[in-house]
């Protein structure tokens, strides 16, 4: 057996143009000939048996070897941590027509969730063949991983990039950023495969090749969202809430910063005065904790960025948030504590007890909250277990995914991961199976070996070669 090589980390540089501009396109080192057999392979399954969906790993063996590649474990290793997560699910595009895709951000597949300025997910496209600007790569427009909505007008915009390259390109993207399909104006096949990845451990110090003390060593000024820029920087490299209480201001600049807050139709704008109120200590978390419960989604939204950042002043407020008859603030307030971690720890308590909220979207919000905020396992298995067995599939499956975070020590939730292997959602059991596997103990193994003896895949196994 070979064994995998050490991961090719980021640099300083590669680390500051993915958090401004939310992509790499880099390449990985194999000679032309594996992508050639990928690609015959690829043509071959498409033509006769459709896209195998997510189960294009095991259909197509070799792939796997794409993802032990030092540059693809070292982008990965560096933007989500040594011990991320290959998600279950993972989708084949295929391009051949003329006519560009609309622009999107990807769905966390069925969560209805806050989408999140720090990387706790990430995405890999992955190009087998030569793929030219006139073959149709993947386009995406850049620093509009922050952006909830689409701020940019023209589908021909003059910034969007495209990752264009030879066999073996791919694009590390954030999770939420902007992006689509270019014309393929040639008319070939375009494959691109897409697999997700996801965080399972906050960061406590740089998982990448760093050599820079601070955000201001590498910043040059030009950055886009430079406010967000800096925290996502010091939250990688270990830091909460690193920029709370560094400034002070009237009550002039104050009321000035809540204005720009309240402006939905300039998002960036908006989001760079939250963080910017979140520096100014209690007068700034005064001002967001009343933009947090506004009625506009878009300006509670942004304060609740600006509170997830804002340090362990903010987290009173946004607990008492946590009993208002808002559902949208009592979201957005869950959301900003679970940003803050073990600073809200006092918090927890609070969290689990809304696991019996009426509302469905406050559960989701909650059971992905209690696997970030303790290291107290005991605080947030048993609402956890809880979660499992919820009569929303959303909740049930962001359990699984919590319970990867709090890894061995969740193991009083094993018996409990095995009767939601029977769960009607291919992802609730999905994630229960990653549970098992980052939890770790015998029982868990044995469990988890079972189900996947059970359910063994055969790659060999096609209609035309059916035994």
């Amino acid at each position: 057996m070979t064994a995998i090589a050490q991961p090719k980390l980021l640099t300083d540089d590669q680390m500051k143009q993915f958090i401004t501009n939310g992509f790499l396109i880099l390449k990985t080192d194999f000679p032309r000939e594996f992508h050639e057999q990928l690609v015959t392979q690829l043509n071959n399954i498409y033509d006769t048996e459709g896209n195998p969906g997510n189960n294009i790993l095991p259909r197509i063996r070799e792939l796997q070897r794409v993802f032990e590649n030092p540059v693809i474990t070292g982008a990965l290793t560096s933007v989500l941590g040594p011990n991320y997560l290959l998600h279950t699910h993972r989708h084949g595009h295929y391009n051949s027509v003329p006519k560009p895709g609309g622009w999107h951000k990807d769905s966390y597949w069925g969560y209805d969730r806050l989408r999140n300025h720090h990387p706790w997910w990430a995405m890999i496209m992955y190009f087998p063949q030569d793929t030219p600007l006139e073959l149709g790569p993947t386009g995406v427009m850049p620093g509009t991983q922050y952006q909830d909505t689409r701020t940019f007008v023209s589908d021909e915009n003059a910034e969007e990039a495209t990752a264009k390259g030879e066999a073996g390109t791919f694009a590390l993207i954030h999770y939420d950023i902007w992006h689509r399909s270019t014309p393929n104006l040639l008319g070939q096949p375009r494959f691109m495969l897409k697999f997700e990845f996801m965080r399972t451990q906050f960061p406590t110090a740089p998982t990448w090749d760093n050599k820079a003390s601070s955000w201001q060593e590498v910043a040059d000024g030009s950055e886009l969202n430079s406010e967000i820029a800096e925290d996502v920087w010091n939250w990688l490299s270990g830091h909460t809430a690193a920029t709370a209480n560094t400034q002070q201001g009237d009550a002039a600049e104050i009321a000035a910063l809540l204005e720009a807050v309240s402006k939905t139709d300039q998002e960036p704008a908006a989001q760079a005065a939250a963080y910017e109120l979140a520096r100014r200590g209690e007068a700034g978390i005064a001002a967001l904790l009343q933009a947090i419960q506004d009625e506009n989604k878009r300006i509670s939204r942004a304060a609740s960025y600006g509170l997830s950042v804002a340090g362990a002043g903010a987290v009173e407020g946004l607990t008492a948030l946590l009993n208002d008859s808002s559902e949208q603030t009592v979201n957005h307030a869950i959301f900003a504590l679970s940003e803050l971690r073990d600073l809200a720890e006092s918090a927890v308590p609070a969290v689990a007890g809304l696991l019996s909220h009426p509302s469905a979207k406050v559960r989701r919000t909650a059971i992905e909250a209690l696997g970030i905020m303790s290291s107290d396992a005991s605080a947030v298995v048993p609402a956890l277990i809880k979660g499992l067995k919820d009569e929303d599939t959303q909740v049930r499956f962001t359990t699984g995914l919590s319970l990867v975070r709090i890894g061995s020590a969740a193991a009083e939730a094993v018996p409990h991961l095995a009767e939601v292997l029977d769960d009607e959602n291919r992802y609730v059991r999905g994630h229960a199976l990653e549970a098992l596997r980052y939890i770790g103990t015998k029982e868990a193994h044995e469990v988890l070996l079972q189900e996947l003896f059970n359910t063994r895949w055969c790659s060999d196994t096609t209609p035309a070669s059916t035994f």
